[in-house]
């Protein structure tokens, strides 16, 4: 039954009171129509329980806008949503990407993710192209989807609202990857459900890497704002060779000035008995936070993101295929995953809004249920990186 407004409802019983189901929650396509937004195709979903949130059809159906009864969850930056067609993901040695970046999520692959680099692409078999170069997170962000569908539909008494689409990321010599992607919510509730499944639509055997950059920003993230995770050991950290930690990783300071850097941590997550791993930001003041909860057998590492500079304030929970130091590093280690022809990758992720002080301390207790987190604001980072996806050489054998 779907919830709404202090009572249940069937849809006769929900239609009854309505002219359209559109009165009280669904999905709407719309064009953006002016500055570098102009001709991106958007979703708007609207549960009717107070969450709403956009999916931008033209960047990899990345979600755009996240709040909860007005209040903001995700994070904007000063880009805009830009149109795909401004987009130069070669252009600035590799860091156009964030001429582009914005929004609560951003899909970083399908290849590469990470810092700019240069890999071998001998699998290609193209001797112009014995290298591949790749900039920052890699290129699907930008690749505007084909819509298959979506809508509202009653299943039963439950009325899921949803959307599919598919992006190609695609070279002649190169690689051929589609991103079958699913976002579904349901009516009367606060949870948003993310199915993705990666294909090697080529006839080549393709790396593939992976992961989510999931953006949180003001008022969820503010002074004080807490990061509840089940963190074993604290594995990395980007300050580590160059001082201590402006911020801790557990509490968010206030806005801090224009010099303070970037922190980026790798922490490695406990899961639950049945394999998940739920990581949530809270802000206890106005009693509203957000939870993640991915498959540690899909999505093994979790970076998180701390970037407090005035301006921009935002910290991110990033859960990945792969370790922070990227994509040659994953070769050296034969953790590179190698997608054969019509081959693929599925990876299921749940973003749950954490609504009043009772929803927080549920997901708290249940996240430190699985494995305290350190009690520490600095923790020294071990060095250590676990070993990811059955690893092999470089020619696929297994090591």
């Amino acid at each position: 039954m779907a919830e709404l407004y202090g009572r249940t409802f069937d849809a006769a019983t929900l239609a009854a009171r309505t002219g359209s189901l559109s009165q009280v929650g669904g999905v709407r396509l719309v064009t953006l129509a002016d500055g570098v937004e102009r001709g991106v195709r958007m979703l708007e979903f609207r549960t009717g329980s107070g969450l709403c949130f956009s999916v931008l059809l033209d960047r990899a159906m990345d979600i755009a806008d996240l709040s909860h009864n007005g209040r903001a969850i995700g994070w904007h930056s000063a880009t805009g949503f830009r149109h795909p067609g401004l987009h130069d993901a070669e252009a600035e040695g590799g860091l156009g990407w964030l001429r582009s970046f914005s929004g609560f999520l951003n899909t970083c692959g399908l290849d590469h993710i990470l810092g700019p680099e240069t890999v071998p692409a001998d699998d290609y078999n193209y001797p112009r192209r014995a290298i591949a170069g790749h900039g920052l997170h890699g290129r699907i962000g930008s690749v505007p989807a084909r819509l298959t569908g979506y809508g509202e539909r009653w299943e039963g008494n439950r009325c899921i609202l949803w959307a599919e689409s598919v992006m190609v990321q695609a070279a002649v010599f190169g690689e051929v990857l589609h991103l079958h992607r699913r976002i579904e919510a349901d009516l009367g509730g606060n949870d948003v459900r993310l199915s993705d499944r990666v294909v090697n639509a080529g006839f080549v055997r393709t790396p593939h890497m992976f992961f989510y950059h999931i953006n949180i920003g003001y008022p969820v993230i503010d002074e004080g704002t807490r990061l509840l995770a089940p963190i074993q050991e604290v594995v990395w950290a980007s300050h580590d060779a160059t001082g201590p930690a402006q911020a801790s990783y557990r509490r968010c300071p206030a806005p801090l000035p224009g010099g303070a850097a970037e922190q980026v941590w790798q922490h490695e997550m406990a899961c639950d008995a049945q394999g998940l791993v739920p990581v949530a930001v809270v802000n206890d003041r106005i009693g509203l936070g957000l939870q993640v909860e991915t498959r540690k057998d899909q999505l093994p590492c979790t970076y998180q993101w701390q970037n407090f500079q005035s301006g921009q304030y935002v910290m991110a929970v990033e859960p990945s295929t792969h370790h922070v130091k990227g994509n040659l590093f994953a070769r050296s280690r034969g953790e590179m995953i190698w997608l054969g022809a019509q081959e693929s990758r599925s990876y299921d992720t749940r973003f749950s809004v954490l609504d009043g002080a009772d929803a927080i301390a549920a997901a708290e207790a249940r996240i430190t249920g699985i494995a305290p987190q350190p009690d520490t604001d600095h923790p020294v980072p071990t060095g250590r990186f676990a070993s990811l996806h059955n690893a092999t050489d470089q020619t696929g054998v297994p090591a």
